[in-house]
């Protein structure tokens, strides 16, 4: 029966080849394409031996999808990453390491291309090179601040079939990384089922669970597997005044074959007001703990780690004794210029010896629609962890 209905639908795709080919064309032209340019220059001061670094460079990518041929799809995108003026800092890949590290290497690739499927009710499946980015993205994320983007080779379903629910299954072969394939950490080679299950039908609250089970294929140390609650939601006083706020638990074991035996914790609080008038103003407080048992702290490899834990980056790898991350912020918009403070205040979750402090500051302006300019400012005051660092970024952004 199932090679008879095969045979027969066969048949009926030959019996019409024009009918076959105008739909393929209208597929391959009917799409959509886009482009977009980034420059930014970094500055960076670090208290030690190494010399200040000054990174000039432009990010230039692109991209098409086609239209739905039979449910069917595909996508390319490009990117390439060039420095303007010298290079004076250390990209990881170029040697200069007497330079402290702007991690946006000179490099070109293909950022995505995968083949997807929308002929399934309420669902999106993909296979290839993939931007994935799930919640908060502080466990898989695209690092979309650097210019070259973190993109995961991987098979993908998102399916919305049930009421109010999200679900995501994947399965990641690979890690395109931040320092490209040049790098010996350009590529993180894994077997990772992941899963993320999302219900929005609480009205004012959003619970996701997730399970991320990460094997390293050559690095079996940094396998582990999370699982996680979180819960999210708003709340309107008035329409002038809202709240927002979010709570989340992991835990993190062992997984695969890593030699460790290990059992650590994560949790997150976080509350915020926002004002509309006179001007549009946010207020945020949050407290973040990534756990540790003194000997192995929890991990996110695979996060957007920049938006977490301070601008300066200095704790893009968990230290051994933990991290607790109590942290304030604020926003307002004046004509239309976003400006944003941040203060952190660091400290390790085993014993609670003080890390240091940061001041994050932040002036964005999008105009004519399809441009945004920006001033960015991180200065990390160590006192126990690191060294005292300032960065400065400037940039301008376009998008087609």
């Amino acid at each position: 029966m199932r090679c008879s209905a095969i045979l027969a639908a066969v048949l009926a795709l030959l019996a019409a080849p024009g009918a076959l080919a105008q739909g393929l064309g209208d597929a391959l032209t009917g799409g959509k394409w886009w482009a977009d340019l980034r420059y930014r220059y970094e500055h960076v001061d670090q208290n030690n031996t190494l010399r200040n670094a000054d990174a000039s460079t432009l990010r230039v990518r692109a991209g098409y999808e086609t239209g739905r041929y039979y449910g069917l799809g595909v996508l390319l995108e490009a990117e390439g990453t060039g420095v303007i003026g010298g290079e004076l800092y250390n990209s990881t890949v170029n040697g200069k390491t007497q330079y402290s590290v702007v991690a946006d290497p000179e490099a070109a690739e293909i950022n995505q291309a995968y083949l997807s499927y929308a002929g399934v009710p309420a669902t999106m499946l993909k296979y290839g090179r993939q931007r994935i980015t799930l919640d908060n993205q502080r466990f898989i994320g695209n690092v979309g601040w650097r210019q070259n983007e973190q993109t995961f080779d991987a098979f993908t379903a998102v399916n919305e079939s049930l009421p109010h629910t999200r679900v995501t299954l994947g399965y990641l072969y690979n890690v395109n990384r931040v320092f490209t394939d040049k790098s010996t950490q350009g590529n993180a080679k894994m077997s990772s089922p992941v899963l993320n299950v999302s219900y929005k039908g609480f009205g004012i609250a959003e619970l996701t669970g997730y399970a991320y089970l990460l094997d390293y294929a050559n690095a079996p140390a940094s396998s582990a597997q999370t699982w996680g609650l979180r819960f999210k939601g708003d709340w309107s006083f008035s329409e002038k005044l809202k709240s927002r706020y979010a709570l989340e638990y992991a835990v993190q074991r062992d997984y695969a074959d890593n030699p460790a035996s290990f059992n650590v914790r994560y949790y997150t609080l976080e509350g915020a007001l926002s004002l509309a008038s006179p001007a549009p103003m946010d207020f945020r407080l949050a407290y973040e703990v990534l756990g540790s048992n003194g000997a192995v702290s929890f991990q996110t490899p695979l996060a957007t780690l920049h938006a977490f834990n301070g601008w300066a980056d200095l704790f893009l790898t968990t230290p051994p004794q933990g991290l607790r991350d109590a942290f304030a912020a604020a926003g307002v918009t004046l004509s239309g210029v976003k400006l944003e403070a941040i203060y952190h205040d660091f400290r390790a979750d085993r014993a609670g010896g003080r890390y240091g402090t940061e001041w994050d500051f932040q002036a964005t302006l999008p105009f004519a629609k399809r441009y945004l300019a920006g001033v960015k400012y991180a200065d990390y005051n160590a006192q126990g962890f690191s060294v005292d660092t300032r960065k400065l970024w400037l940039w301008v952004e376009a998008k087609f």
